[in-house]
């Protein structure tokens, strides 16, 4: 337990009516009674230990990670890592890694084509080099890092570049981080990134930018399968291009972006014959300058739409993007695409949540409201959360896409919102005589994700059938969240266990919900 779990523990074991001299007698006692053998005492050190040391290993892999990504695009070009470790441990370092390349490249099929390792690909690729040498792991991996870190170099200009190209790629993760559901924010943070590159480091070029995603074509399947929908623009484009769609057989250069699941530079528009253009301001062959349509990947290196650019508003109609631009765009795709799945991630985990309310309220009359929260990121404390679903004694609920955000030193009232974040338990309370129940949502880790504020009116509890109904909804929305969290991982593809779920390529996640209610059920028959 740590600290804050401890607490709250003690906090709902003596509930609020408790005197002082009742709560003394049971700190006295549980100061008396407990006790801890020496051998627990070596294992809880022993534990504590590798946990500082994995979490040591962590940060030191994350910053050999950023110095080696020197252009901040994201991810690392597989042959330059292979090329390097190659040195290390002369013939038993090239047998080990030949052997990790071919496990890691079986784990993610994908690399053989993109020939690019992202963050967590990178580090799984030396923990298996490290685990095909004989002796302590540990120390072949730390031995390893410290190799790596010796060889990689970069000059002081281009730590000063990186630097700050990795400062407005953070601003597009941090702008999903505050959003709720709402991708507004994201996209005006990835044209902002692209504008202030294009001043600190482009020779202050004039671009134009665009995002399209790609949809299913349920209108014209006999124009494809699937169609560019462009979701966002720099402000020039808007009148011309903002949520018009292209079609496989348009012309244009992005679905072979897309096919190909590579950049695609036209340096000279004009020369190139096979370019959409939007704008009918011109004459196609009066268009001049560079156009550049990059894939956007997700987590598994699957293309989900295209950041494009270009300089046809360019007055000197010689502009080009140079290598190190291009890039830094990658970087941008690589930022974009962590932003955009990690609000598809919230709003599926708030799917789950409606559909977990919806199978909910028939079943529990006592229940009186119901309000969801999802935890804003901050440091340490400074966290904030985010009231995102209200549902009344009905059922009826309101969703809010731009989020009320409460902060801990305004809503004093709300404290046992904060308690139950910290601690990541269940946490009871009365305010006012209307007593609540704060349960939450894990990620992963176990930290908290969301928080069902359960509010119960009078009742100091509810009846017996009503508290196993509320206790195997929670314990099947948690199961739906760890899924929906699963499958964002680069380690592991989507299971679909109903029919409903296979049915074309979108996954509702409110069936996840079902699924698992339906595989319990199977279970106790």
């Amino acid at each position: 337990l740590t600290l804050p779990q401890f607490v709250q523990l003690m906090d709902n074991f003596v509930g609020e009516d408790i005197s002082v001299p009742t709560v003394k007698r049971l700190t006295a006692f549980i100061k008396r009674e407990y006790k801890q053998t020496e051998e627990e005492k070596i294992k809880q050190r022993e534990r504590v230990h590798r946990m500082s040391h994995v979490a040591q290993r962590k940060h030191l892999l994350e910053a050999l990670f950023e110095k080696w990504d020197s252009k901040a695009c994201g991810s690392l070009d597989l042959e330059e890592v292979i090329a390097v470790l190659s040195t290390f441990k002369g013939h038993k370092g090239k047998e080990a890694l030949m052997k990790a390349k071919e496990e890691l490249c079986s784990r993610y099929p994908q690399l053989s084509k993109v020939g690019k390792l992202s963050p967590k690909a990178f580090q799984i690729f030396l923990e298996l080099i490290a685990s095909k040498f004989t002796g302590n792991e540990d120390e072949t991996m730390d031995n390893l890092v410290s190799f790596l870190t010796t060889s990689v170099e970069q000059s002081h200009i281009k730590s000063l570049q990186s630097s700050a190209r990795r400062k407005w790629l953070q601003d597009i993760q941090k702008a999903a981080e505050t959003s709720g559901t709402n991708m507004e924010p994201v996209y005006k943070a990835v044209i902002k990134a692209l504008y202030q590159d294009m001043e600190a480091h482009g020779n202050n070029k004039t671009i134009s930018a665009y995002i399209a995603l790609l949809e299913e074509n349920q209108l014209s399947p006999e124009q494809g399968q699937v169609l560019l929908r462009y979701v966002a623009c720099t402000a020039d484009n808007a009148p011309y291009i903002l949520n018009r769609v292209l079609h496989r057989d348009m012309k244009g250069i992005s679905f072979a972006a897309i096919d190909q699941g590579k950049p695609i530079y036209v340096p000279r528009v004009q020369h190139h014959g096979n370019i959409h253009f939007w704008s009918s301001d011109d004459h196609e062959e009066d268009k001049k300058g560079s156009l550049l349509v990059l894939p956007l990947h997700d987590a598994h290196w699957r293309v989900f739409g295209v950041l494009g650019l270009d300089t046809l508003r360019d007055q000197s109609h010689t502009s080009i993007f140079l290598t190190h631009e291009i890039t830094f765009y990658e970087g941008v795709c690589h930022a974009f695409s962590k932003a955009y799945h990690h609000i598809c991630m919230r709003e599926n985990v708030l799917q789950v949540a409606v559909t977990a309310l919806d199978w909910l309220y028939p079943r529990t009359p006592s229940i009186h409201a119901v309000t969801t929260y999802m935890v804003e990121p901050g440091t340490d404390k400074n966290y904030a959360l985010c009231k995102m679903i209200t549902t009344d004694n009905t059922g009826q609920k309101e969703i809010h896409r731009s989020p009320i955000v409460l902060l801990r030193e305004e809503n004093l009232l709300r404290d046992y919102l904060f308690k139950c974040t910290d601690s990541s338990e269940v946490t009871l309370t009365s305010i006012y005589g209307e007593h609540h129940i704060a349960v939450p949502l894990h990620d992963l880790s176990r930290q908290t994700l969301g928080i069902f504020d359960i509010s119960i009116s009078q009742h100091k509890k509810l009846p017996p059938q009503e508290q196993k109904d509320l206790q195997k909804m929670l314990k099947m929305a948690q199961a739906a969240c760890s899924e929906i969290l699963q499958r964002s991982l680069e380690e592991r593809e989507p299971t679909q266990v109903l029919e409903a779920e296979r049915v074309t390529n979108v996954r509702h996640a409110g069936i996840l919900f079902h699924r698992f209610m339906l595989q319990e059920l199977r279970e106790c028959v």
